[in-house]
């Protein structure tokens, strides 16, 4: 399993940026796949997950605002960032780990310790 993400960089209190990753070694079937990050002094946090079967699930902090979705074609996972806020800024990750059948993304989303696969993280710098 590969994960690659890229798009990261700065943007304005209140604009738009859009995060990719480049997933190979997996099917969206079988895996959830989703969206964290970690700003300085802070632990791992799940922004969204998704998966077929699952359910879309959003932090509190972001949902209206971002949105998570998937390219089953190009092989690709987006998160696209609206209205970003300061507080946004931080070194996002892309994640992606073999789905428990019956469970939906959020349960697996909960676990961050249970994440199997990580990408190398893109910074997003917000700035005021």
């Amino acid at each position: 399993v590969q994960l690659v993400e890229s798009g990261g960089g700065s943007a304005q209190a209140g604009g738009s940026l859009r995060l990719s990753c480049a997933v190979s070694g997996f099917t969206f079937d079988t895996y959830v796949v989703g969206w964290f990050r970690q700003a300085p002094g802070k632990e791992r946090e799940a922004m969204s997950c998704t998966s077929k079967g699952g359910g879309t699930s959003y932090a509190d902090a972001v949902r209206s605002r971002f949105t998570i979705s998937t390219d089953n074609a190009k092989n690709m996972v987006y998160l696209q960032m609206n209205n970003v806020k300061s507080d946004d800024t931080a070194t996002y990750f892309c994640a992606a780990t073999r789905r428990k059948t019956n469970l939906s993304s959020n349960w697996h989303c909960a676990r961050t310790a249970r994440i199997d696969n990580w990408g190398q993280g893109t910074q997003v710098t917000v700035s005021s």
